[in-house]
């Protein structure tokens, strides 16, 4: 194919392309504005020691097993009973994510709700019960062999889902493709329609040399 032949398929069919890439993106649109929003808290752990090579590595290795404490069903009763939630500890554990940076010796503590406001009390909750762990062992420790924990700052809430302008814009771009698809269809279901003298010459191969009117 040529392309003007191209050209013409635009013109005839492009609108198939517009109408669908509205449609799906308005259908897209629609489903992420019926569905309940969920907000995501974040809380930061700094992990810190006496500043030395081998104390600063030994914290490291020890993020992990923070990381690990805090993923724990013991820690989500310890949050329900103090933010006296009505939920189970397993329920409540689902909706908690904890991640170790042991390039930066920083543990992250993300909590999805739909409720923005519990979702950052949980979080700094939850932050706090290692905290409070780590001046109960400092107590029984000398001062340079205390390892501590404390929040770099507030929690920090952001919508988590739905993300209505991605939703809308993929399926623009969804529609948009099935638009392309379904004219490619039905150039090929006609493919073998002769309509104008071009379609002759091109499957023919010979001239047009005359032609009766309408």
């Amino acid at each position: 194919m040529e392309f003007k032949d191209y050209m013409r398929i635009l013109r005839q069919r492009g609108w198939l392309i517009i109408l669908l890439a509205v449609l799906t993106a308005g259908a897209a649109f629609g489903f992420s504005r019926m569905q309940t929003p969920v907000y995501e808290a974040s809380a930061r752990l700094l992990i810190t020691s006496r500043p030395d090579f081998g104390q600063t590595q030994a914290v490291r290795l020890r993020l992990l097993d923070f990381a690990a404490w805090l993923s724990s069903s013991l820690r989500a009763e310890d949050v329900i009973d103090q933010l006296k939630l009505d939920m189970q500890p397993q329920a409540l554990l689902g909706d908690v994510r904890v991640a170790a940076a042991t390039s930066e010796s920083i543990i992250q503590i993300e909590v999805e709700n739909t409720n923005p406001d519990l979702a950052r009390d949980i979080a700094r909750a939850w932050a706090e019960t290692l905290i409070a762990r780590r001046r109960l062992d400092n107590a029984d420790l000398r001062e340079e062999d205390r390892i501590e924990a404390e929040l770099i700052d507030n929690p920090t809430v952001a919508l988590a889902s739905p993300q209505t302008k991605i939703n809308t814009a993929a399926g623009a771009v969804f529609g948009a493709l099935l638009g392309i698809v379904v004219i490619f269809i039905l150039e090929w279901i006609e493919s073998g329609v002769l309509r104008r003298a071009e379609d002759v010459e091109r499957y023919l191969e010979i001239p047009v040399i005359g032609r009766i009117p309408q």
